[in-house]
């Protein structure tokens, strides 16, 4: 062990609890069986890791050290029970029995903790929206409200939907492991949204002061190389691929100071090609194995952009038409509303502008601050100022992230400033 000073102790432990704190508490929840026992020895750990390391000095392998130390915390913390409730002895004496015992791997030789916790988190025994939470909370460390935020429900209401999942894993004995081959197709479909939807929380944050997380995309992207080793599915492939393709854009996506750029905006020579190679051979490979399914889809829609050396030579044509295709398969507003937007760029405003309209006619997408953005992009085009600027207002009414109120902030200012000009 290395001796270090204090304030070089506290920021590597900071650092370690943003970067390793998922992965110490998947580990803990394994070997405890407990999220709750697992969750407050953690935090237990890392408040002894700054005591112990200003003694002691930084171990060699700080991650190992920090579940050693939850374990044993988690171990004192059943004694202390078992004093007062009978059948907390037996558990703390196997706990104890097994902190000399090497690590064991399951049979398809998954070395993460973490992928075990998503497929125990997406177990079919949860509710759909509890597999989805409880994941985003346990395995990624989104905060209830950011959850809440994605949901569009209550921090309150969220919580007591991942405490309940938690009682039913527990109640239920839930194993907490990857499931056999044979398992696996049924569970897939629902580990893949768990997957995509972390992804999107970090390339569009649902709330705060950045447009972007890319810690959250990296994971993502991580489980998703994982699942891809594991079960080498098409939609695996697709999901994979629409991610990188996404993730190829990021340093594009904002400005220097943090402002959205819009698609079209975007300086192309930033794009990272590398990635956007491997995405776009990834989608060659899930177009030629049939069934496509969804994530296909996207990804070669996000291809087509990916391929387009400018703005002006996208084919919105083909786009349109996989957007038909992606209709046909998980029809939703949301999906009409992206394939709006591309018969726009097809056809002109107009076209576009019809279907949104009728979209929000039919009381879809009310709340949703990009259809409102959206619509307002398609009047201010048609030189309807009046109307792009009641869109606006209401899109940034509904925006949660920083950068996105700004952005809707700046178009409501030019538009200002255009009709100031006309007078």
């Amino acid at each position: 062990m290395a001796r270090n000073s204090s304030d070089n102790i506290r920021k590597l432990i900071d650092d370690l609890y943003r970067t390793e704190s998922r992965r110490v508490l998947a580990t803990l929840i394994r070997l405890l069986g407990d999220f709750e026992l697992a969750e407050d020895a953690m935090h237990e750990a890392f408040s002894a890791a700054m005591e112990q390391w200003q003694k002691d000095g930084i171990p060699k392998s700080p991650r190992a050290w920090l579940v050693s130390a939850g374990r044993f915390k988690a171990i004192d913390q059943i004694r202390r029970r078992a004093k007062f409730e009978t059948p907390f002895e037996p558990l703390a004496e196997q706990l104890a029995d097994s902190l000399g015992v090497d690590e064991e791997f399951d049979d398809d030789k998954i070395e993460d903790d973490r992928l075990r916790l998503v497929f125990t988190c997406c177990h079919p025994a949860l509710s759909p929206e509890a597999r989805v939470a409880l994941t985003l909370r346990e395995v990624c460390g989104l905060t209830t409200e950011e959850i809440a935020g994605a949901f569009l429900t209550t921090p309150s209401t969220m919580a007591q939907r991942i405490v309940r999942a938690k009682s039913k894993i527990r109640e239920a004995r839930i194993p907490y492991k990857v499931p056999s081959r044979d398992e696996l197709p049924e569970r897939l479909d629902t580990v893949l949204q768990v997957v995509y939807l972390i992804f999107n929380e970090g390339y569009s944050a649902s709330s705060g002061d950045s447009a972007t997380r890319a810690d959250l995309s990296d994971e993502a992207i991580r489980l998703a190389r994982l699942l891809l080793t594991l079960l080498p599915e098409t939609e695996v492939k697709g999901l994979l691929a629409l991610m990188l393709l996404h993730e190829s854009r990021r340093t594009a996506r904002t400005s220097p100071s943090g402002d959205i750029v819009l698609l079209d905006e975007q300086d192309r020579s930033l794009w990272n090609r590398d990635t956007i190679r491997e995405g776009v051979a990834l989608v060659e490979q899930a177009l030629s194995s049939p069934p496509v399914g969804p994530y296909a889809v996207q990804a070669a829609i996000a291809a087509v952009h990916a391929e387009a050396q400018d703005a002006s030579s996208t084919d919105w044509t083909e786009i349109v038409e996989l957007y038909g295709i992606l209709m046909r398969l998980i029809p939703s507003p949301v999906v009409e509303l992206n394939r709006a937007v591309a018969v726009a760029m097809r056809d002109g405003p107009e076209a576009g502008l019809r279907i949104i309209d009728d979209i929000l006619i039919r009381g879809e997408l009310k709340d949703y601050h990009l259809a409102h953005s959206a619509r307002a992009e398609l009047c201010r085009r048609l030189g309807k100022t009046e109307e792009a600027k009641t869109s606006y207002e209401r899109a940034l009414s509904l925006a949660r992230q920083e950068p996105e109120k700004r952005f809707l902030e700046r178009r409501l200012n030019e538009l200002d400033q255009s009709e100031a000009h006309h007078f």
